[in-house]
């Protein structure tokens, strides 16, 4: 049974980063309606869905920069 989660949560893993491909693929299953909610949100606000995702593959990527940075400095 496919049952989507509470928009308030996320579910957890259940495979091991080390399981590259089955965690990856879990990932994306687990934030897939987080993100198609947020594009359809911001699609009915008025931006192009096109430009919404760009902004978060830019965000996304500029989060994963600042904790590296982050984890740089305090090794």
């Amino acid at each position: 049974m496919n049952v989507m989660p509470s928009i308030n949560t996320v579910a957890p893993p259940i495979h091991p980063a080390s399981d590259f491909l089955a965690h990856e693929k879990e990932c994306r299953d687990a934030m897939r309606p987080w993100i198609e909610s947020l594009l359809d949100r911001a699609e009915a606000a008025g931006w192009q869905r096109r430009t919404v995702a760009s902004t978060l593959m830019f965000l996304s990527a500029q989060q994963v920069s600042t904790a590296g940075a982050s984890s740089d400095r305090s090794a």
